[in-house]
């Protein structure tokens, strides 16, 4: 489910694009998983949420998922993990901050073609 009506050809983002809204769907999965499983208080929220959105977290959520993708999310995956992002990561090795960015062209790929329902199924494999 998209929240704009506007034909988009995802194919056609760039990585860095794709990534910029993936992070948004990421963190929204994240929080929205946090909320459900008990009601407290945001700082607690937000403590809980870094630990699943840093790029250390989504190095390890994506060896969890990396032998289920297909051809075409593993591409999409690639574009990205290889996307010059023009800075240097803070918390994370290099590595782990354009895994990271992977993962992220890959949320924002499958929420913008609308695979809501594989969306679903990563993150459920991710959070096990």
């Amino acid at each position: 489910m998209r929240f704009i009506d506007k034909d988009i050809n995802a194919k056609q983002l760039s990585p860095l694009n794709l990534a910029f809204i993936g992070d948004c769907i990421y963190e929204i999965l994240v929080r929205e998983m946090l909320v459900t499983e008990a009601n407290r208080p945001v700082n607690d929220l937000h403590r809980e949420s870094v630990k699943f959105v840093s790029a250390k977290a989504q190095t390890v959520a994506f060896e969890k998922i990396k032998d289920i993708l297909t051809e075409e999310e593993t591409a999409i995956y690639k574009r990205g993990r290889n996307a010059k992002v023009g800075h240097s990561p803070k918390s994370a090795t290099e590595g782990e901050y354009h895994c990271a960015t992977g993962v992220e062209s890959l949320f924002g790929y499958l929420y913008l073609t609308e695979q809501t329902d594989r969306i679903k199924e990563l993150f459920s494999i991710i959070n096990k």
